[in-house]
């Protein structure tokens, strides 16, 4: 008997232990339990600081699971994280551009292939390096020929010949059918971008032409291309007399029927209220081209270098901005990014990033060839040759192609 109550005494103890193991350590382990380790996310674009710091926080709520938002420096940016990743204190997390930025850091990018939401990426517009997928686009912008739609029937620009037409019609009556402006992306480098894209394969053409392989003035996508700028300097507003503000306000006001130009402008014409008419984005029409050029500034990639368990805790994270309803909503409506996903749809858009986003959804676009081409080439030596065509009437089209051609080598060199 005394022996049963022993018993009875020994087990109600080790009820009573564990009890306080699952109140104390045992409890701490629940709470735990799934918590991924702390990340670190570096990115370049300073306009969406505050909305990423923001939907970090949510994150975090949601999940329970740690990030941390570097501060974007803009400029120096790429100087920042050169010297973060080489010391072994890189982010877990970083943007990157295309192109050669993009080459510059390959050793450092995690394989996202088999990542769920990667199947669900635009057609041609993940950023894929030596046949993998590894970046993410943060959204996509387009550009093309943004129109006056009181004024202009796209059906009736659809190659050089009717685009000329149309310059000159407008010229006869008194008004500006076209307008490019002097900044160096908008005066030459988003328009050169067509005969590149337009190629079989931009970028081997890029490489090639670097080695001197093939010319411009010899490749007739960029022939027609420069008799396309000599209609335009003959039949339109001197680009080197407009400004992007002059271009925008004189397009606003319905001054400028058609505007080389971008969904980014949309901010432009916003500012003007509501206009007297509507207005959409159509292609370029260089060789009958019937899509518009889109592409992406930059893209999220997770840093491969960074411990295992940061690595899962960003893919962790990139899926939730990707899948979730809470990233999906902060790409459309805080970003103000135009979705490279198809599962992320966009609501109440903007007539210029409507056309870009349809575009980009069915894959009805044409690339951003220029992301290839060599570094600083478009200010420094591109720019400064396509002021030389405008101010100098006597400068023939095949004559500019040779210039271009020239400029480029000696950048290259």
């Amino acid at each position: 008997m005394v022996k049963g109550k022993k018993l009875l005494v020994l087990l109600a103890v080790v009820a009573i232990i564990a009890l306080v193991a699952a109140c104390s350590g045992g409890n701490k382990g629940t709470a735990n339990e799934g918590k991924l380790a702390k990340i670190s996310i570096f990115q370049s674009k300073v306009e969406i600081a505050e909305q990423l710091e923001a939907l970090a926080q949510q994150y975090t709520k949601e999940t329970g699971n740690e990030v941390e938002v570097w501060g974007s420096v803009g400029d120096a940016y790429i100087t920042q994280l050169q010297a973060k990743l080489t010391a072994n204190q890189g982010p877990s997390i970083f943007s990157i551009g295309y192109g050669s930025e993009a080459e510059t850091f390959k050793s450092y990018y995690y394989d996202l292939s088999n990542e769920p939401y990667v199947k669900d990426i635009a057609p041609n517009m993940a950023l894929e390096i030596d046949g993998k997928v590894v970046g993410v686009p943060y959204g996509v912008e387009g550009f093309g020929l943004v129109y006056n739609k009181n004024l202009v029937n796209p059906a009736d620009v659809r190659d050089l010949d009717s685009f000329t037409a149309l310059l000159k019609s407008f010229k006869d009556q008194g008004k500006n059918g076209f307008s490019l402006s002097q900044e160096a992306y908008f005066l030459i480098g988003h328009i050169l971008n067509t005969p590149f894209a337009l190629q079989p394969d931009p970028q081997d053409f890029i490489e090639q032409l670097n080695s001197g392989k093939v010319k411009m003035a010899e490749t007739k996508e960029f022939q027609e291309f420069a008799r396309f700028l000599e209609a335009i300097r003959e039949y339109a507003v001197n680009p080197m007399e407009i400004t992007y503000d002059k271009q925008m306000g004189d397009f606003a006001t319905g001054k400028t029927a058609i505007v080389h130009q971008g969904n980014w402008s949309y901010g432009m014409l916003a500012d003007f209220g509501e206009l007297d008419f509507e207005y959409g984005m159509m292609p370029f029409p260089l060789m009958g081209n019937d899509k518009i050029a889109v592409g992406q500034a930059s893209n999220w990639v997770i840093n491969g270098k960074a411990k295992p368990e940061e690595i899962e805790a960003a893919r962790a994270f990139l899926n939730w901005l990707f899948t979730s309803e809470t990233g999906k909503n902060a790409i459309v409506n805080e970003f103000k990014f135009v979705p490279a996903v198809t599962t992320i749809k966009a609501e109440n858009l903007d007539p210029l990033s409507q056309a870009v986003y349809d575009a980009t959804q069915s894959g009805d676009t044409i690339p951003w060839a220029m992301n290839f081409f060599p570094q600083g080439i478009i200010v420094n030596d591109l720019a400064p040759a396509a002021q030389e065509f405008f101010l100098n009437p006597g400068m023939t089209g095949e004559q500019f192609l040779k210039k271009l051609d020239e400029v480029w080598a000696n950048a290259v060199k």
